[in-house]
């Protein structure tokens, strides 16, 4: 039988019609797709932008699900939950980012920042650590040192606070030498505690070598050799602080007046809580002279009148309470209430407060114990703020 040619010429069309078809078939199945992906996702921002997070985060995952391999749409997913506080499921969002063999160099260093992130604000920090150290020589590692250095202030861990530091310092991340010096002198604090006094000088000479202006290193080296005996040693140091951090000096006065008392040296030190107080006119430095001036004429010499001299540059109530404390009235019986409702007046007066966030206590604090600030106390009372 001969084969005819007529059906090859017949076949050519059908098979060209077919395929057509198909692929129309095909061009619309992928149009509907992209056209419900896209209308998911602008769902999702609407909604997003209303605040009404609940509805975004339906709409985000539907988006997922209908375009999968969109890596936008899992990051967007991932920061609403952390934002939610469900930290769990971002978590398995960016963990199924990094997983994907397809995924980026440059969104997979993101989404490993991103998972960082969500470790730290569910508070686990072992798991957050591990995570920032894996951004080193990424676009995120200076943010990701910054957190590490949180993490391990946080824990009380210094000297790797301090390695972090200085690898902060060395790529220009800013001074760190003051932070330094107080890891140094927390440091020594815990010797000092142990009983082990001459590691703790040790690395108080440190912090001071390493940041000469910072103050607390020289108030507590002072403290220390006072503590080993060596008053005369301490007194240097605190006369050394004058010139290097005379804005500190309020709160070495009290251990002044001890150290003048140790040394015979009160007169000096007078002259010097003296020169400094008519510069800045502050509460501690006029307690210092005042506690030098009674120890040498007594309690009711002419020491009280420096309260009345304080009042007369500064409406201070606090000053007005202590010489008030001592004075005599014609209805002296009444004294004893009056002086307890001005000692209860004036206590929130003699408080530290922290100028990054406000939080107020009765000592001095190096580091805010409210949000964590170094060198965030003003060395003055609220009353003289």
């Amino acid at each position: 039988m001969e084969f005819d040619l007529s059906w090859i010429l017949l076949g050519f069309p059908l098979a060209f019609g077919l395929g057509w078809l198909a692929s129309r078939f095909d061009l619309r199945q992928l149009r509907e797709e992209n056209r419900r992906a896209p209308k998911a996702y602008f769902k999702g921002l609407n909604y997003l932008l209303n605040e009404q997070q609940d509805q975004a985060i339906d709409a985000f995952i539907e988006a997922v699900q209908n375009d999968p391999d969109t890596s936008e749409l899992h990051f967007a997913l991932g920061n609403l939950f952390r934002r939610r506080g469900e930290y769990n499921r971002a978590v398995r969002v960016h963990e199924h980012l990094l997983s994907r063999g397809d995924l980026s160099r440059a969104d997979r260093e993101r989404a490993q920042h991103a998972l960082a992130l969500d470790f730290l604000k569910a508070g686990l920090l072992d798991r957050a650590e591990d995570a920032l150290r894996r951004l080193e020589d990424t676009p995120f590692e200076n943010q990701a040192r910054l957190a590490l250095l949180a993490i391990y202030e946080r824990s009380r861990d210094w000297p790797q606070a301090a390695a972090i530091a200085s690898k902060m310092q060395g790529s220009h991340q800013g001074d760190f030498g003051p932070r330094q010096a107080h890891y140094l002198c927390e440091q020594a604090l815990t010797h000092a505690a142990q009983g082990d006094l001459a590691a703790a000088q040790r690395q108080l000479e440190e912090a001071i070598a390493a940041a000469p202006a910072a103050p607390r290193a020289r108030i507590e080296l002072a403290r220390l050799l006072q503590r080993r005996g060596d008053a005369a040693g301490a007194l240097a140091t605190l006369l050394q602080l004058a010139d290097d951090a005379p804005i500190a000096l309020p709160l070495a006065a009290p251990l002044l007046v001890e150290l003048a008392g140790a040394t015979g040296r009160a007169a000096e030190v007078r002259a010097l809580l003296l020169r400094h107080y008519e510069q800045s006119h502050s509460l501690d430095l006029l307690e210092g002279i005042v506690a030098l001036d009674t120890a040498a004429a007594g309690p009711q010499g002419p020491a009280r009148e420096w309260y009345v001299r304080h009042l007369e540059t500064e409406p201070s109530l606090v000053a007005a309470a202590k010489w008030l404390a001592n004075e005599r009235f014609d209805h002296e019986e009444f004294h004893p209430q009056v002086q307890r409702a001005l000692d209860a007046a004036t206590k929130p007066l003699t408080r530290y407060r922290c100028a990054a966030c406000g939080f107020e206590a009765r000592q001095h604090f190096w580091q805010c114990p409210g949000c964590q600030s170094w060198d965030s106390y003003p060395a003055r009372r609220v009353e003289e703020l």
